[in-house]
């Protein structure tokens, strides 16, 4: 069985046991979370939402908080001495899928 929630502004197909990398999420690491924007659930009989699945739930724990690779942003014109450097670094939520019921 597997489900597509979103979550951040995206979406995400899983299934259980999966390891996930979402938007950074509130709450500490070993924490459980639960999502309740199911779009579908899948599997023998497929349940699709119009636009959400009512009483489906995604639940997960929260298995690290991190910060993904650097982003290099370099701004450049040329002729005009203009140079511009600049960084990021993403913050992430690490994910483990424990269950998903509907």
């Amino acid at each position: 069985m597997y489900a597509v929630f979103k979550t951040g502004g995206k979406q995400y197909r899983v299934s259980e046991g999966q390891r996930l990398r979402v938007e950074k999420l509130p709450g500490n690491e070993g924490e459980t979370v639960t999502f309740t924007d199911v779009l579908m659930l899948g599997g023998d009989t497929p349940k699709i939402g119009k636009p959400l699945v009512g009483g489906a739930k995604v639940s997960a724990k929260i298995e690290d908080h991190a910060r993904g690779e650097k982003l290099v942003i370099f701004k450049f014109r040329k002729r005009k001495n203009y140079r511009r450097k600049n960084g990021h670094r993403q913050p992430y939520t690490q994910l483990v899928i424990t269950g998903i019921s509907g």
